[in-house]
């Protein structure tokens, strides 16, 4: 009977653990672990924004555009702050074709808990679809340690 290939890969590495092949450390070889030091600040919330630029007709949003978007949208729903960092990007679009495009990145960072911020980022991400005519916004999350 033949053994699929899967389980005759894990026995083979089971067995080469088991006959010494893993590799161990002793306790001599291992440095002490540093005491745990705690970074100050509180756990908030980052999302990141990718706001490309490239429109269907083949312009492109200008600076000034995605400056009057973002002072009537993203300021008013973020008024204590947020950073904007400009790139090159690309992505594969629903058609398949590699989209090449400059893009802006908005960078929003607020408290855990706030509600309010994630309806906010939704109504931003979707009034950008809307008035430039893109197939998407990528927005990314993460959670971080933040102090001012």
């Amino acid at each position: 009977m033949a053994m699929p290939r899967r389980i005759w890969v894990t026995a083979a590495a089971a067995t080469l653990v088991g006959l010494g092949g893993g590799i161990t450390a002793s306790a001599a070889d291992t440095p002490p672990a540093p005491a745990q030091v705690r970074s100050p600040g509180e756990i908030w919330k980052r999302t990141e924004l990718f706001f490309g630029t490239g429109k269907p007709d083949g312009t492109e949003v200008t600076d000034k555009e995605f400056a009057a978007f973002s002072d009537r949208e993203i300021t008013p729903a973020f008024p204590d702050g947020f950073t904007r960092l400009d790139g090159s990007g690309q992505w594969r679009g629903g058609s398949g074709a590699i989209v090449r495009e400059h893009t802006h990145v908005i960078v929003l960072l607020y408290p855990f808990a706030d509600g309010a911020a994630e309806r906010e980022i939704e109504e931003i991400r979707a009034g950008y679809r809307k008035q430039f005519e893109q197939e998407s916004v990528l927005r990314s999350d993460s959670v971080e340690r933040v102090s001012f």
